[in-house]
């Protein structure tokens, strides 16, 4: 049964944070959105369309606001010749079998609905909707797709699951693990991290992942941004548990604050430039000085969609992690526009990180500090 998710309400198309905030919580509770379908307040054909849509085989999460909210009840029980009544001060589809404030659930024909009320600067209602199959997601690094899925189809076809790769950044690879009936995940996960050990994590949510090991072992992280102007933040700090591990970010735009902030020396500015080797190598140590931190990423680069050469043109970045006795540093050219390259270089960034330390992030048990 295929998921669709239909937004009804002008805000929801224009209001970018409100609908990330909906999709967030609606992939909390199912494995996969097939289709999402923006819908208008005004729109004369909303009947017609819900009643196609009640008529098929699929499972439909329905986000309405507070003005279309009764209105779409009243589409949905004429489409299934149903009563509207009263729960908790909201009108609600009388054959509706399951009901939180602001949300209900309607199995009707061969399709399963979840209408729910959403508004700004509210908490989301409770989604509804269930799923008949299990799912986890697992990551790969530092391994062609070729290879990991010679490695992994062999075991995922004797335990029953289904395997989905996409490649977040090159030598990322993000792996969902489906299992309908009969198959098992855990078995899976375990063997297949026994034949990876040192390239395979399993989690649904990396940064938790890096937030949860950081904290066991008693270490931070800090960064020096330029051309990433505080993404690699944001991907810290938008996760609970963050200000344990997370020391700090130090965005050093302009090549004054590289060597007043972080002590690139002026003489590396002038020589390489502020997108090389020497400047990010320059910038994770900084970071690290200034900071109780076990490890500093620094990324320089040219994000684009102007300021390219022919030496170094538009998506050139050089990402560096340094440890307390090592720092590696990769010079890597992405392709896209502006925000695309500032999202694969903090990607790609993290990436090092995780691979800068395979014994804290990558080891099934690890000692406490």
């Amino acid at each position: 049964m295929k998921l669709h998710v239909i937004f009804i309400g002008n805000k929801f198309a224009y209001n970018k944070s409100l609908q990330a905030y909906v999709l967030r919580k609606i992939e909390q509770k199912v494995d996969f959105i097939d289709t999402i379908t923006y819908i208008k307040e005004s729109d004369n054909s909303l009947f017609l369309y819900l009643e196609e849509e009640l008529n098929s085989y699929t499972k439909l999460i329905i986000i309405t606001t507070k003005q279309t909210y009764a209105t779409v009840g009243k589409l949905i029980s004429t489409t299934t010749q149903d009563n509207l009544v009263l729960k908790n001060g909201f009108l609600i589809p009388q054959k509706a079998t399951l009901f939180q404030e602001r949300s209900y659930l309607l199995e009707y024909e061969e399709s399963i609905t979840n209408v729910l009320q959403v508004d700004e600067g509210e908490k989301m209602p409770e989604v509804l909707m269930y799923e008949t199959s299990s799912h986890a997601i697992c990551h790969v690094f530092d391994e062609e797709k070729e290879t990991t899925l010679a490695i992994l189809n062999p075991i995922a076809q004797s335990f029953e699951v289904q395997l989905t790769v996409v490649e977040k950044v090159s030598g990322w690879l993000k792996i969902d693990i489906i299992s309908n009936k009969y198959g098992n995940i855990s078995k899976f996960t375990d063997s297949a991290k026994q034949l990876l050990p040192t390239n395979l994590i399993v989690t649904s949510h990396i940064m938790a992942h890096i937030i949860q090991r950081l904290e066991a072992v008693g270490k931070k992280v800090t960064f020096a941004e330029s051309c990433t102007g505080g993404l690699l933040a944001y991907y810290f700090t938008k996760n609970n548990g963050a200000s344990n591990v997370f020391d700090g970010s130090l965005v050093t735009y302009s090549n004054s604050l590289k060597e007043n902030w972080l002590a690139v020396s002026a003489d590396s500015l002038e020589s390489f430039g502020a997108v090389s080797s020497e400047v990010v190598s320059e910038m994770s140590d900084g970071a690290l000085n200034v900071s109780d931190a076990a490890y500093a990423l620094s990324v320089s680069g040219i994000a684009g969609d102007g300021g390219g050469s022919e030496l170094k043109p538009v998506g050139t970045v050089h990402i560096g992690v340094r440890t307390q006795n090592k720092h590696t540093e990769e010079h890597l050219v992405f392709h896209g526009d502006r925000n695309y390259v500032q999202h694969q270089s903090a990607l790609y960034a993290i990436k090092m990180l995780l691979l800068a330390d395979k014994t804290t992030f990558f080891s099934i048990c690890m000692k406490t500090s």
